[in-house]
């Protein structure tokens, strides 16, 4: 017998107006009983109710792509180019339609469940994750669960930006899950900042400041790990938790946290941001400081984002090829495209010496 709402809102102790609130993602509805009525579904593998049910094994025409924000360019780059690659007519005449459904989170791990759950009812071609996981056990668990269901159903899976998912998520128990999942493009966060940082050493920078992301991401941690890799092969780790301020990956934070750097470190020669964006904040905090760039500080980023060549100076930053990454995770989405050996690709990240980066004062 096919699972119905009205099972889901009994074993989440919710009426089925609540399920459908959650499901359908159109009303707010308190973490708590979202979480609820999430797990009902994962346990009852509540799908699609009436005649649709007895699809199993078929998949629509839909592709969803999940971005944190659709605003910022990292994300808009690589939807837009998977977009462009599943379209339909595009690669000849016997390629099928299809149609992508951008699926904005907020950075909200539950509303990105949400969307999992409501691409799964629509039998989805396929799905396609960018950018970093949130580390929380409990979520990572989830999401691998719910990538499972999906991929069991005939659901491509591409990760683009995003590590491969845990064989086990640690603390869990969760069962395995890997490349017969879902695909991986996983950016080089760590050697791509590493080299960022030694750029700068190189140039004789030993006070370094970095504005990271947000501590649960597995973005901000790859990074940062790699930005003191640099530091402490240059004997220069301790002190490193000081000169670190975590925030969003927006202006104001590279802002507000550039000053709070100096104020912890007022003879302060380098400011590493963890994206491009923050770095144009950190630069507007210190013009607002009287502080020149680079000749009093240096700045640099990391994305490549299309303004940063532009940026007065031109920033130094880590390029991310985010455009054919995008393209690529597209192809592979819809099947146009071989997985690469293991499931899991590299994605190389390479340093882009601009003018916002120069020898320290005290070294000219």
């Amino acid at each position: 017998m096919a699972v119905t709402l009205a099972d889901v809102a009994s074993r989440a102790k919710v009426s089925s107006a609540t399920v459908s609130r959650v499901l359908s993602g159109n009303y707010p509805v308190a973490d708590a009983t979202r979480s609820r009525v999430l797990r009902a579904v994962d346990e009852l593998d509540y799908v699609l109710n009436g005649p649709a049910s007895s699809l199993a094994g078929a998949t629509s025409h839909l592709v969803g792509i999940l971005v944190n924000d659709i605003a910022d360019p990292f994300f808009g780059i690589i939807a837009g180019a998977v977009q462009s690659e599943i379209g339909g007519g595009l690669h000849g005449a016997g390629d099928p339609e299809k149609l992508a459904v951008v699926c904005n989170t907020g950075g909200s791990p539950e509303r990105e469940l949400t969307y999992l759950t409501l691409l799964q009812r629509q039998r989805a071609a396929a799905v396609v994750i960018t950018g970093g996981a949130v580390e929380r056990p409990d979520h990572l668990a989830a999401v691998a669960a719910k990538l499972g269901r999906l991929a069991a159903n005939g659901t491509r899976i591409v990760l683009c930006g995003r590590p491969p998912l845990p064989e086990r998520t640690p603390g869990t128990g969760s069962a395995p899950a890997g490349p017969d999942t879902a695909v991986t493009l996983a950016f080089d966060n760590r050697g791509g900042a590493r080299r960022l940082t030694e750029h700068l050493l190189a140039l004789g920078h030993r006070r370094i400041g970095y504005v990271a992301g947000h501590a649960d991401l597995s973005t901000t941690r790859h990074r940062l790990e790699g930005h003191r890799a640099a530091l402490a092969a240059a004997g220069l780790a301790e002190g490193a938790d000081r000169l670190t301020v975590h925030g969003p990956y927006d202006r104001a934070s590279g802002y507000d946290a550039t000053l709070e750097l100096l104020r912890r470190q007022p003879d302060l020669t380098a400011v590493v941001a963890a994206n491009d964006t923050i770095a144009l904040g950190a630069c507007a905090a210190l013009r607002d400081r009287d502080l020149r760039i680079p000749q009093d500080v240096s700045v640099a980023g990391f994305d490549d984002l299309p303004f940063s060549a532009d940026a007065v100076p031109a920033l130094t930053t880590v390029r991310l090829p985010l455009h054919e990454a995008g393209a690529r995770a597209g192809r592979l989405a819809i099947g146009r495209e071989e997985p690469p050996p293991g499931g899991v690709a590299t994605v190389r990240a390479d340093l882009m010496a601009r003018a916002s980066t120069a020898p320290p004062p005290d070294r000219r």
